[in-house]
């Protein structure tokens, strides 16, 4: 296989985009990364997209995208995996690439979240219809259960679960494409109406409209576009139980846990290489879940640790400097990408006010669902 590169990015900013329609957030966050890149013609496409379908009525998003940048000829198709489904498009780009199919290709992702009435039904679609969303569960509800188990398994407390959203906003403050680039307070978290108990609105990441774009192209031809190209070193993907009963812990997903080794396997690096790690803290807990199964700290640790001050800057590695899905946004289908986004600006040195100092290896983590998917990319500066 051959070594593959970032060598283009480009990103809408996250939020409520009422003026923009599905496409033509795509089409900037993709424009932009040819741009980036300085390419004018891509042989593949990929795009990320959990449910165009129940939020926007459109479908055939391969078709409709290549033909609305400009790319009509161009291999192209949609990828799908709930929340992860933006990560698995750079994987999907990144396994052509280095199998020698094309040369540049185009991974991308995007949701236009705020069109849809019920916004939570669409996002119930991924969860178990038959166990979960007919019986009225949501994902609210299913991260709250992690949350209830592990606060009473480790002794975690309401206020140290709080520090989570509390750092992401921190952070989120110096990123100019974040959703809520605004700082808050444990005290604004605890404050936060309840939605599921133990977790408050303050924990739950918002909902988004947004596209990400990055261009892959073989690591021996990455200079011929930029004097910067990043390295995607290791790539793993799992699957577990679409069920959170079907879990057999609570406090565990095993699917980041399998992606997170074959990720390190293939980089040939370990948890204490990585610099930064964007993780999809899609609720609090998760980030504290995710953070344990990635190998960052020991389990029962994390969500301590964090409120003791880990996971900023000066403290270890730094998780979630973009701000996180918390803070930046959520627009499901394209999160995966604005992480691998984040890692490649970081390894860049092009992330301004957040720069990880020194950073050499990046990682992101996206997820689906209740942890019934996972992908693990890692990313190296060159």
């Amino acid at each position: 296989m051959r070594e593959v590169a970032v060598i283009g990015v480009g990103m809408t900013r996250f939020g409520e985009l009422w003026s923009q329609s599905i496409r033509d957030m795509f089409a900037e966050a993709a424009l932009k990364a040819m741009d980036d890149a300085g390419v004018k013609k891509i042989e593949s496409l990929y795009v990320g997209c959990m449910s165009s379908g129940l939020y926007t009525a459109q479908e055939h998003l391969g078709s409709v995208m290549a033909d609305y940048i400009g790319q009509r000829g161009a291999a192209a198709v949609r990828v799908e995996s709930a929340c992860a489904s933006g990560g698995q498009a750079v994987r999907a780009a990144f396994m052509e690439v280095a199998s020698g199919a094309c040369d540049i290709a185009l991974a991308g992702g995007v949701e236009k979240m705020w069109d849809a009435e019920d916004s939570s039904m669409v996002l119930a679609t991924a969860s178990d219809q038959e166990y979960e969303a007919y019986s009225g569960v949501t994902f609210p509800g299913l991260y709250a259960m992690m949350a209830r188990a592990y606060m009473e398994r480790y002794g975690l407390t309401r206020e140290e679960l709080a520090a989570v959203p509390v750092k992401n906003h921190k952070h989120a403050i110096n990123n100019p494409h974040a959703q809520y680039p605004q700082p808050l307070t444990i005290e604004g978290v605890l404050k936060a109406s309840l939605v599921a108990d133990p977790l408050r609105l303050m924990d739950c990441s918002p909902i988004s409209d947004g596209a990400a774009c990055v261009i892959l192209c073989p690591l021996d031809k990455a200079k011929q576009y930029t004097d910067k190209p990043v390295k995607i070193v290791g790539i793993g993907s799992a699957s577990g139980p679409i069920a959170l009963h079907d879990h057999a812990d609570f406090t565990r997903l095993d699917a980041v846990r399998l992606a997170g080794e074959r990720a390190y396997k293939m980089a040939n690096v370990s948890p204490k290489n990585i610099s930064f790690v964007e993780v999809h803290d899609c609720f609090s807990i998760a980030e504290i879940i995710v953070a344990e199964e990635l190998g960052f700290f020991e389990y029962g640790k994390a969500g301590k640790a964090i409120a003791n001050g880990a996971g900023t800057y000066g403290n270890g590695v730094v998780i979630n400097p973009s701000g996180g899905l918390k803070a930046k946004g959520h627009p499901v289908g394209a999160t995966g990408v604005a992480q691998v986004i984040e890692c490649t600006l970081q390894l860049q040195g092009k992330a301004g006010k957040r720069q990880v100092e020194n950073a050499r290896y990046g990682m992101a983590q996206n997820m689906g669902g209740s942890g019934g998917s996972s992908v693990v990319h890692i990313l190296e500066a060159q």
